[in-house]
């Protein structure tokens, strides 16, 4: 059921009455079946896989519980957790990744390897890492071992966030699933009115945003002369649309009273790519954070690369390269966890080499900006970063929309050797056709002024939505119809469009 679908809201409804109708302990057992129902109305054969990962984390997880309480060695224990990851994590790995490993080696050795013919379950990349992260906080002994299978369960599966985040942090989340919640309209208007702005931002802005973005993609022969164009739509529709997908499951989540993590924080407002990576998919950023680059950079084998960089390099520069080869690091993760292709160890390493190389340039900058006389806190050096920033995140998206490398590089060439606005207009936008294309790009550009102006607001300290909300309950309510009329009145007429992530 796709989160835009009337069925998908006539089964949050459903949901939402069953659960407040129900006495407040059993609360969250209606939570698990509907989400096991909501996972199951996709593809039933899925289902093999979320019960494996829920199976083999619980089991791994109460075991390394029991070893530490019976002071077991740690090699006994570490091995515990390596064979539990593994048995995850490596699952994912042979769905997400084997097809591409085959095909890799039948193209090196030309080879006729036949890959495994298997499904590829709806939102794997998001739970496997949710409950990774969960057993190896177990390790660490940052959160106590879930004792209940089927309220572990429910951690793992909860349907808003299942198919696309965010990833949940198990301290954070497992109390509030298994909590009792009253029926508080403040939550049902919140969640509603988060709900709401989500579908405004998908429907009026990102699908529109993706008709041009599409066209582009889909003929790059014949609009080679607006490459730059579509990749500038594509940066809207993705922004707008994995945002969007945010708002409603996070919407969804306060009408149960659950809070789930912040994923987007205004990251087209960043400074720095390290920056636009802390306001972007805030949870995968966190969890790379928390799970691959702390543990990397204090390993043992790092702090002797470190001592050695120290000694080689001098003791700053030293210190910044173990630092940087752990970003080129995590971003390759980060690439290939996004999809099974070389376009995405590309887009992985391109995030991973600037992020390392403004790391090891540190020194320079600050040397530079002390010689030019430039202060760090002016207004205009502020916006400069921000407009540069955004040029580079953008120029990013050519791997990660395009189906492959090759296609990828060619449209980067295209898109700095062509340009012919007049294609702009060839576009066929919506049922309309060629001729609505002006309207169109109003209601991009329309939509896009109101993201922005809302997310400098923000940046201030000014929430559009608490303000709405403390005017007179009519003007409210006044303000949200009208805001529900527009989706009807500008939302996209091309072919309906699921929420991008949710193949993740």
């Amino acid at each position: 059921m796709s989160l835009t679908s009337n069925l998908f809201l006539l089964f949050v409804a459903a949901a939402v009455i069953l659960y407040y109708l129900v006495p407040k302990k059993g609360q969250w057992i209606v939570l698990l079946v509907c989400s096991y129902v909501y996972y199951a109305a996709g593809n039933a054969r899925h289902l093999f896989y979320i019960l494996f990962s829920t199976a083999v984390v619980y089991c791994f997880g109460r075991l390394i519980d029991r070893l530490q309480k019976q002071e077991a060695s740690q090699k006994k224990i570490r091995a515990a957790v390596i064979a539990g990851l593994v048995l995850n994590l490596g699952m994912l790995g042979v769905v997400k990744y084997s097809s591409w490993f085959v095909e890799s080696v039948n193209a090196l050795f030309h080879a006729e390897l036949s890959g495994l013919q298997l499904l590829f379950p709806l939102g794997i990349s998001f739970y496997t890492f949710q409950s990774s992260g969960y057993l190896l906080d177990v390790y660490w002994k940052k959160a106590q071992a879930e004792k209940n299978p089927f309220k572990f369960a429910l951690f793992v599966s909860f349907f808003p966030q299942l198919l696309q985040g965010p990833i949940g942090n198990f301290n954070r989340l497992a109390p509030q699933l298994a909590g009792e919640h009253p029926l508080e309209w403040k939550n049902i208007a919140n969640g509603l009115e988060r709900m709401l702005w989500g579908f405004a931002k998908k429907i009026i802005i990102a699908d529109w945003a993706g008709v041009f973005a599409d066209a582009v993609w889909g003929e790059p022969d014949r609009f080679s002369g607006i490459v730059l164009f579509g990749l500038l739509f594509y940066g809207i529709q993705l922004y707008a649309d994995f945002s969007g997908a945010m708002d409603v499951v996070i919407g969804i989540a306060n009408l149960f009273g659950i809070r789930l993590d912040e994923n987007f924080r205004r990251p087209y407002l960043a400074t720095s790519m390290a920056d636009f990576w802390k306001r972007w998919h805030i949870t995968l950023g966190e969890w790379m954070m928390n799970y691959v680059f702390y543990p990397i950079s204090l390993s043992g084998w790092m702090m002797k690369f470190s001592r050695f960089t120290k000694k080689k390099f001098g003791r700053k520069t030293g210190r910044v390269i173990p630092i940087a080869l752990a970003d080129l690091l995590v971003f390759f993760l980060v690439g290939i966890w996004h999809g099974a292709s070389g376009k995405y160890v590309v887009y992985g390493l391109l995030n991973g080499g600037i992020i390392a190389f403004s790391e090891l340039m540190g020194g320079p900058y600050k040397a530079w900006k002390k010689a030019l006389h430039i202060n760090d806190k002016a207004r205009w050096y502020h916006i400069f970063m921000i407009v540069r920033t955004f040029i580079i995140v953008n120029l990013r998206w050519f791997y990660d929309r395009s189906d492959t490398l090759a296609e990828g590089n060619y449209l980067v060439k295209q898109a700095f050797t062509h340009f012919d606005l007049s294609q702009l207009f060839a576009v066929s936008a919506g049922s309309q056709g060629t001729a609505f294309v002006p309207w169109a790009l109003l209601i991009i550009a329309v939509g896009c002024a109101a993201m922005v102006a809302h997310g400098v607001l923000a940046e201030h300290g000014i929430s559009v939505r608490d303000r709405l909300n403390a005017l007179p309950l009519p003007v409210t309510v006044a303000v949200y119809v009208l805001l529900f009329v527009l989706i009807g009145l500008f939302g996209s007429t091309a072919a309906p469009r699921g929420f991008i992530y949710a193949q993740f």
